[in-house]
């Protein structure tokens, strides 16, 4: 794998999935495998109750520069500002709101936050850290 870093400016062209935040392991960051009774790291092991899962914000977006199409993935408290609120309070309001509207899909998004992501990024130009 190459460790070269650089920064990459490039416009955004789509979002590249509906669900911006996943349940994160506390340690290592991987994503959680959650069930009613647990939750486990497949990576490093850990293991606890699905209320103490944290969350953390996973944007996938495709973008170009002048030249070339990207694939981008951002991750962790960054995108804070974007939401405006951290990715564990996101997720608390995407479960109010699915458990109200009968959502059965607990990763859905809500439609009007996809196109408030939508609006605020698409077209957009960012620096991004490769």
């Amino acid at each position: 794998m190459n460790s070269v870093r650089g920064l990459l400016a490039a416009s955004v062209i789509s979002i590249q999935n509906s669900c911006f935040v996943y349940p994160a392991c506390q340690k290592c960051f991987s994503r959680l495998m959650l069930d009613s009774r647990r939750f486990n790291c497949l990576k490093c092991g850990c293991t606890g109750e699905p209320k103490d899962a944290s969350y953390r914000y996973r944007l996938s977006l495709k973008t170009a520069d002048t030249n070339d199409l990207f694939d981008i993935t951002v991750f962790g408290s960054c995108l804070d500002p974007f939401f405006g609120v951290t990715a564990e309070n996101l997720q608390r309001c995407i479960q109010d709101f699915n458990q109200l509207s009968g959502e059965t899909n607990t990763d859905a998004s809500p439609g009007l936050l996809v196109q408030a992501v939508e609006t605020c990024f698409i077209g957009k130009r960012f620096i991004f850290g490769v």
